[in-house]
């Protein structure tokens, strides 16, 4: 049985499908992953996927093409041919609870899927063949962990974030294990704790005794710069991902906000301090099946808006949380 799982979203949403691709692949003689730009580099780390197709989904990207009827006629013959060349038995649409596998469930059916499982509210038609309806407000883990239950493929008997080994060698980047992580770059600016406050609670974890080390994307430099300060190991930009996978299984707490790293970090086993923002549910995409502190008022305004960019003055839900708060919860959760 040759199966197709998508997720077509950001690298944090790949990671947190890892457990549901293993069941499938329990059970499956080969696993192509359908992903987007933003979670190939996640993709290739899951464990279970032998082949991956990256696709700029218009629906799902936050910055998507142009509505241009030629372009996405072009982009759409692309997928199709792909999608044909798969000669996929079975395929499995994994979303988020604001997202919709229908789109794509009819490019499916166009390029002759026999079998698609999906998770849909509305009404599918003849596009899905499984329309599964989840409990509400449960792990995002757990939520494409049903879906593939009820598809066929039961969960594994262990459902924790995993990803590929053996992770390469980091102490050129860090001196040695024994360090806290602290991540302050986020793909969201509403989920992301101020900068200075990043920059506090690294001097205080200093003078705590904690060697620090601030990681980012190539594209966060300047920020981590500013972060790391003259207390800090500052490795913005100079990791892949595997590597920043390496720099955060050998550290002891990792400090991020409700992005890919925060999920990478609990695919490693390592514990997570997480400043998280509540413009979606943390109770949805908390780091799963890892030691973690949540922080950040949860019954701010911004609950449950799914804003990019704080829509609040102030940005309160986590300008509220001081470093001294911070420190106290990494030293909890390395005591815990």
């Amino acid at each position: 049985m040759r199966v197709l799982v998508a997720r077509l979203d950001n690298l944090g949403d790949v990671l947190l499908s890892g457990p549901a691709v293993r069941a499938v692949a329990d059970v499956a003689e080969r696993v192509t992953l359908l992903c987007g730009p933003r979670g190939r580099a996640a993709a290739d780390l899951l464990p279970g996927v032998d082949d991956v197709i990256e696709w700029r989904a218009p629906w799902i990207d936050p910055e998507p093409v142009p509505a241009d009827g030629a372009l996405l006629a072009a982009m759409l013959d692309v997928l199709a041919r792909r999608l044909r060349a798969g000669r996929f038995d079975r395929a499995l649409i994994f979303t988020s609870f604001h997202q919709s596998p229908l789109p794509l469930a009819l490019q499916l059916r166009l390029a002759g899927v026999p079998w698609i499982g999906g998770i849909s509210e509305d009404y599918p038609g003849s596009l899905l063949d499984l329309r599964h309806r989840p409990d509400t407000d449960v792990p995002e883990t757990e939520r494409m962990l049903a879906l593939a239950a009820d598809a066929g493929f039961p969960a594994p008997a262990d459902t924790r974030l995993r990803i590929r080994g053996p992770l390469p060698e980091v102490w050129p980047f860090t001196g040695g294990p024994g360090y806290v992580v602290v991540h302050p770059g986020t793909s969201v600016p509403a989920r992301a704790w101020p900068p200075e406050r990043c920059a506090e609670a690294v001097r205080l974890l200093d003078a705590a005794g904690y060697r620090v080390v601030v990681t980012g994307h190539r594209d966060e430099k300047d920020l981590t710069a500013r972060v790391a300060g003259d207390c800090g190991l500052d490795l913005g930009g100079r990791t892949s991902l595997e590597e920043l996978a390496g720099i955060l299984a050998e550290a002891r707490a990792v400090v991020a906000g409700n992005t890919g790293p925060a999920h990478l970090a609990a695919a490693v086993g390592t514990p997570v301090v997480s400043l998280f923002a509540p413009t979606v549910p943390a109770a949805r995409w908390a780091p799963y099946g890892v030691r973690h502190i949540l922080l950040g008022d949860q019954d701010a305004p911004c609950k449950d808006t799914r804003a990019r960019v704080c829509p609040i003055p102030g940005h309160p839900c986590l300008s509220s949380v001081t470093a001294e708060r911070v420190v106290d919860a990494v030293q909890e959760v390395i005591r815990e």
